[in-house]
């Protein structure tokens, strides 16, 4: 019998990091994003299998910054960055199961940051208050299925044209015409060094910045009414997106580069979290009926192709994902340009978050699209 990698891949991580803030390259325990995709991911394990394990594990690494009155420990709204918005995602899961009044106000003070959030003149969410006018693909993801998912379970509709208004506003500026492919970043004032002087946009393409914005974009379509008027719009552009993102998928191995469109430039690596983001947004994609068989195919390439080369099992039987960049960014000290360069001289590490969790979710959609000829 082929081994479950969803259960296989989420049992390991909980064994090896009992409290993900306290994973070794994490400087301190604190609320961030990271912390975030895994609890997402696990959450999924958990509606797959009904097993309150994952629950558990939710619920105590989120009570370590929950407290009873709602506020959330290390959490700053006035710094006014998209990302810390990420790890609220679970509330809605605790709150549902538990009844407690302190998950709802949390969700609640998150929100309160996005109604304030500064913004650019087309009301896209700055990544960052230390990011004047810039708009980055990973904000869409930190920020917008959380949104919607307020706006569905506290009947708050507005919030949907919002979330609608960011999708499409990200593709907008970010797409370049030549390779259908969206650039990292963008900033509104042209101002930034990495900014190019008339687009705005940043040098090149990074794998798992994409990564991002399509995981953002079919989970956000899990809340939107089906008779939102820019529904079939958002749908549209992700369509075209894949395409475009079929087209780099590496031929021999199923994965992606971490510079996308640059596999064969000396430095250029096959990268496991932007691999396992698009493994699984293709995935999710052809199950919920938004893209053909085409992509469906593409991620089982992507999901063989990671546990062939990114898998690997530790002394105790636990398995590892190897091959994550950890970290990359635009701007702030030091500077980072965007360049090749730049991207390329990030070390990769073991574990991280931001490449486990996808792959998890990514195994799931594999499994739940296995009987697919």
């Amino acid at each position: 019998m082929n081994k479950i990698w969803s259960t296989a891949m989420a049992d390991s991580f909980m064994k090896r990091y009992p409290i993900v803030s306290d994973m070794p390259f994490q400087k301190r325990r604190c609320w961030n994003y990271e912390n975030g995709c895994i609890m997402t991911a696990l959450e999924r394990v958990y509606h797959q299998t009904g097993d309150e394990r994952y629950f558990d594990y939710i619920q105590m690494n989120m009570d370590l910054f929950i407290q009873e009155d709602g506020g959330i420990a290390t959490y700053n709204l006035n710094e006014y960055n998209v990302d810390m918005i990420n790890q609220g995602k679970s509330l809605f899961l605790l709150y549902g199961k538990t009844g407690k009044d302190k998950y709802k106000k949390a969700i609640e003070l998150l929100v309160a940051q996005l109604k304030g959030h500064p913004r650019t003149s087309e009301g896209g969410l700055w990544h960052k208050k230390i990011y004047p006018f810039q708009m980055w693909l990973d904000g869409v993801y930190m920020t917008s299925p959380f949104l919607a998912a307020y706006g569905q379970q506290f009947n708050d509709h507005e919030w949907y044209d919002d979330v609608a208004n960011e999708i499409l506003l990200m593709e907008k500026v970010a797409r370049d015409p030549k390779t259908g492919l969206l650039y990292h970043g963008w900033d509104e004032s042209r101002e930034e060094r990495w900014a190019d002087k008339e687009t705005g946009c940043s040098p090149h393409f990074w794998g798992r910045a994409l990564g991002w914005y399509v995981m953002a974009v079919v989970d956000t379509l899990d809340f939107l009414p089906l008779d939102h008027p820019k529904r079939g719009q958002i749908i549209g552009i992700f369509y075209r997106l894949v395409q475009a993102i079929l087209k780099v998928q590496d031929e021999d191995s199923g994965l992606w580069y971490q510079v996308l469109n640059q596999g064969t430039r000396k430095g250029n690596y096959l990268e496991a979290s932007g691999s396992a983001m698009f493994t699984c947004a293709l995935a999710k994609g052809y199950r919920m009926g938004y893209l053909g068989k085409d992509a469906l195919l593409a991620a089982r390439r992507g999901h063989q192709g990671l546990l062939e080369l990114c898998v690997g099992q530790e002394s105790d039987g636990t398995y590892h994902l190897d091959k994550i960049c950890s970290v990359a960014g635009l701007g702030n000290k030091p500077y980072r340009d965007g360049s090749f360069a730049y991207y390329i001289s990030e070390p990769t590490r073991k574990d991280d978050p931001k490449g486990f969790a996808p792959f998890v979710m990514a195994c799931l959609e594999i499994e739940a699209t296995a009987s697919v000829q």
